[in-house]
């Protein structure tokens, strides 16, 4: 399984944040924070997501695996269709500590029928698991990783349809969009770019501007190193000496969990002294779970990118 394949699963779960194969969205790793309050769904699955949504209450018994997906139904209130969630579901803390846990990489479709599940949510398909499903007569809804917010959005009402929250659902997107607006408009951006590198984990993997987390960054006119590191590919291996020379004003850790990488950790790097973010003390230690999903949480992932872009622009002054 790549890189990429187990931050699907984390985010789905984490290491969102290679790419299944080598394309699905790295992150790949471990991860969770604090509560505040996608990408492509198939056309079938948006028809199963209407089919089954209740303008009222639902009836609906959800198996949830992706974490994503449950931290989305929790922000709803919608927690209680659920029957299981997948063994990177940890948060809130209620589904950290879910009675049922199902392997996400090997999941059974026996056993979640022995649920009597009637809806399963996806961020990907790990082998033909949607085929068996819904061969047992059970709704497959799939939420892969998000290239942008407004996935993120799409989701979160397709699952308020599916579980009878739309309100809920609607009010939850227009607050994410408040706080995102609030967290990127409230603070002065520098006046040129500021280059920075984006660890997905210890063997420097990163991200591209292309992706979820390279928007983000974007909207602080941030800069990405690794940008022009492998042409096609949004989710590079960069290597040290790369690093080195492009020096970066700004390190982004999201492998603090996963990896046990911390300021402290990326100093000790040989070479790693020469780098600006280093000797600058600007080393932002990321929650690898919020870093890796595209829930609720990613306000919260915005708003400490402009608490580090923040307190870079006013040192420099």
């Amino acid at each position: 399984m790549s890189v990429h394949s187990i931050r699907q699963l984390r985010g789905v779960s984490r290491r969102t944040f290679l790419a299944v194969g080598a394309s699905v969205l790295l992150f790949a790793a471990c991860g969770t924070s604090d509560q505040s309050a996608v990408n492509t769904v198939a056309d079938t699955v948006a028809e199963a997501s209407s089919d089954t949504a209740v303008p009222e209450e639902s009836t609906n018994k959800i198996v949830s695996l992706s974490a994503t997906a449950t931290e989305m139904l929790y922000a709803l209130g919608a927690q209680d269709q659920l029957v299981a969630v997948d063994n990177y579901s940890n948060y809130p803390e209620a589904a950290a500590s879910f009675e049922n846990k199902i392997d996400a990489a090997q999941p059974s479709a026996e056993a979640i029928a022995a649920l009597d599940a009637t809806v399963v949510l996806l961020a990907y398909d790990p082998g033909n698991l949607q085929t068996q499903l819904e061969a047992l007569g059970i709704t497959v809804w799939t939420g892969a990783a998000a290239t942008s917010f407004d996935d993120s959005y799409k989701q979160i009402t397709e699952l308020g349809e599916l579980t009878g929250k739309s309100t809920e659902a609607e009010a939850l997107v227009s607050s994410m969009k408040a706080d995102i607006e609030t967290a990127v408009s409230s603070m002065e951006l520098p006046e040129a770019p500021i280059s920075y590198f984006y660890e997905l984990d210890n063997t420097y993997f990163s991200v591209t501007s292309n992706t979820f987390v390279g928007q983000i960054m974007s909207q602080f006119k941030l800069q990405n190193i690794a940008d022009l590191a492998e042409a096609g590919n949004d989710y590079p291996q960069l290597s040290q000496e790369a690093i080195i020379s492009a020096n970066p004003q700004l390190i982004f850790l999201a492998d603090t969990k996963c990896c046990q990488q911390d300021t402290e950790s990326v100093a000790a790097r040989p070479g790693w002294n020469k780098i600006d973010a280093v000797t600058n003390g600007n080393i932002v230690e990321l929650d690898d779970d919020v870093a890796s999903r595209w829930g609720p949480r990613v306000v919260d992932l915005v708003k400490q990118v402009a608490a580090a872009v923040a307190k870079f622009v006013e040192t420099s002054k």
